[in-house]
């Protein structure tokens, strides 16, 4: 293991010249990332490139978020220490335990059981204790995605970690009204990463944020191909 003060300085590099140059301006949001130890998140073998503005490979072929986009998505949920929040795509974890400092607690759901049981495992080491990790496709019928917390089953915030190829409502239905979506949709070479507001109870409103490209989410939705 690399000695702290080499971790120390990799990680303010990473967050000044990843995170902030890419318009991360909330100092809450900054402090998470500084706060939340993303080595720990990291397989052994790949914890050289811990801060690395790389896709960080994880088990079954995905990879964990860049930090740049970990903190795009964290600043523009605008998470209140009250909130309940979803996220779909657990991965090793790290994403979710930079929810729960921000928030009341955070329900993760992760298709793929080697990593669900990787992000339990890093989230209790790293002293987490206000998310749980479940063993669960979100995108197959029969799931239950709703918040069992509150009598509404709805949620502050919910974080999309997995591209969509095709945007799917089913996440935006499961908000408050206030609350905020972040999720990135399209097809390689070009994804779009969109924050979406339920203003009423039929109503939300959509905002463009950047662009990206990341690992669809397994069994999403594809778009309809015509052969000629």
């Amino acid at each position: 293991m690399f000695p702290e003060q080499v971790l120390e300085h990799a990680r303010e590099q990473m967050i000044e010249h990843q995170v902030r140059a890419w318009e991360v301006l909330d100092e809450r949001v900054l402090s998470i990332l500084r706060d939340v130890p993303r080595e720990q998140f990291v397989p052994h073998k790949h914890r050289y490139l811990a801060f690395a503005d790389v896709d960080v490979p994880l088990p079954n072929g995905q990879h964990m978020l860049r930090p740049n986009v970990t903190g795009r998505l964290l600043q523009a949920l605008e998470l209140a220490p009250t909130d309940h929040v979803l996220e779909i795509g657990a991965g090793s974890g790290f994403v979710t335990a930079c929810l729960a400092a921000a928030s009341a607690h955070v329900r993760a759901l992760e298709v793929f059981a080697d990593l669900a049981d990787l992000a339990r495992s890093n989230l209790a080491a790293v002293g987490t204790r206000n998310a749980e990790v479940i063993t669960a496709d979100a995108l197959q019928g029969g799931v239950q995605l709703g918040n069992p917390a509150t009598a509404s089953g709805r949620y502050h915030a919910i974080a999309v970690t997995g591209s969509l190829p095709v945007y799917d409502e089913r996440f935006e239905r499961l908000l408050e009204v206030g609350g905020r979506l972040f999720v990135i949709v399209g097809d390689a070479p070009v994804m779009e990463a969109r924050l979406v507001r339920r203003v009423a109870e039929d109503s939300w409103v959509t905002e463009s944020l950047f662009e990206t490209v990341v690992d669809p989410l397994i069994n999403a939705r594809r778009p309809v191909r015509f052969a000629f």
